[in-house]
């Protein structure tokens, strides 16, 4: 019983320290005209040390889910949330563009995804029922980050340049999560599944799982879901200030479109839990493609609310139903390492936004473009994601191994 109750401290935990952690990170959007105006930086350069980062966060996602599954999350998140703080105020000193996009991109993006494939598999194993609502609720944390990282970011610009506000913001970081990674513990052992559950195989190797159709297209489909949103997320402020907003009104739009996917990470969640994973998944992904392109029509504050609202309840609503898939067909002993995979596949997506939308700009003079081809990377997610199928029950396959 005690541990039933516990379960939803680690979720509480994972929230907390996801909120933080995404905050910091996506504190360089609300920086980013600031910082070219102060250094003389180009923002194709600033925005490709977000693109470097989610790269950094895409090839480390793997490692820290492998050594969560070997060591449990509390160590990993641990030492991942210390060196996360250590890489944002060194970020803060770079006096040049390349050591810069060295530090906020390579060390953070190396590190900040300490914070995601091990909490998603710690708490994905403390639950076998209401799976979805968990993973949405942490889920739902790193959504506040728009809600309260981002606004605090924007009011700390008003009296700090941009080295003041990184170097607060990594002092922030050290004192929430590395305390708050203490609360973590490993799942408590589930009893043998009964023959003919639909539960997956414990005997599946990680060689079988990273080679097998289910983990190949959730990997290429979070790879397009995720390209779908980054741009938008990170050029949408830029966006707003060319359309003549003012950044505390862009900045807003931001919130609105957190506020947004809290709604929508328990709604998916929810649903998920009712309707099933993947049928929620397909129709989100086809909705997600919509709303990206409705981006490209906004110009004034209440047409970027109005878009924030959908596309942020829709994108952020989707993301944790991948995980719940991940658990649905393979083993909690190598859900680190394959929520890892899967990471990897979205820090790349992820990476492609910044960069594009910066490039597309300079390019255009305008965001328009990205908008519309981030509508057809969703698209191309949703075709994917039809295609997935769930390995057959455990009998069934292993009637095929023996075939």
């Amino acid at each position: 019983m005690a541990d039933q109750g516990y379960r939803w401290v680690v979720v509480a935990a994972g929230g907390l320290m996801g909120c933080v952690a995404m905050g910091a990170m996506f504190s360089l959007p609300v920086l980013l005209n600031g910082m070219a105006e102060d250094t003389g930086w180009s923002r194709t350069g600033i925005s490709a040390a977000m693109t470097v980062a989610f790269l950094a966060m895409a090839f480390s996602s793997m490692v820290w889910g492998a050594l969560s599954d070997r060591y449990g999350a509390r160590p990993v998140v641990m030492a991942g949330a210390a060196l996360y703080a250590a890489s944002l105020w060194l970020a803060a000193q770079a006096p040049s563009l390349i050591l810069f996009q060295l530090a906020f991109g390579v060390m953070l993006g190396a590190t900040v995804s300490a914070f995601f494939a091990p909490m998603m598999a710690t708490v994905t194993g403390w639950f076998t029922t209401q799976r979805g609502l968990a993973v949405s609720l942490v889920s739902a944390g790193m959504g506040l980050a728009p809600v309260t990282m981002s606004p605090l970011a924007a009011r700390l610009a008003e009296t700090h340049d941009w080295r003041g506000v990184l170097t607060i913001l990594s002092v922030i970081v050290a004192l929430l999560t590395v305390p708050t990674a203490l609360l973590l513990r490993r799942p408590p052992a589930e009893p043998a599944p009964a023959p003919g559950s639909d539960v997956p195989s414990e005997s599946m190797s990680v060689r079988e799982a990273v080679r097998s159709a289910p983990f190949l297209i959730l990997v290429a489909t979070n790879f397009f879901c995720c390209a779908t949103h980054s741009g938008p997320i990170f050029h949408t402020v830029s966006y707003a200030e060319l359309c003549g907003l003012t950044a505390m009104a862009a900045v807003s739009i931001y919130s609105v479109e957190g506020i947004a996917g809290m709604f929508g990470r328990v709604g998916f969640g929810v649903m998920g839990d009712r309707f099933g994973a993947k049928r929620v998944l397909v129709a989100g992904l086809f909705a997600q493609a919509l709303g990206a392109g409705a981006y490209a029509l906004a110009g004034g504050l209440m047409s970027f609310y109005a878009v924030a609202a959908v596309f942020g309840f829709i994108y952020a609503g989707i993301m944790p139903l991948y995980a719940v898939l991940i658990r649905e067909n393979f083993p909690q002993k190598m859900m680190g390492t394959i929520m890892g995979g899967t990471g990897l596949a979205g820090g790349l997506g992820m990476a492609t936004g910044p960069v594009l939308g910066g490039w597309i700009f300079d390019a255009t003079g305008g965001y328009g473009a990205m908008y519309l081809t981030c509508m057809a990377l969703g698209l191309g997610a949703f075709g994917i994601a039809m295609t997935f199928r769930p390995f057959p029950k455990a009998p069934e396959r292993g009637l095929q191994q023996a075939a």
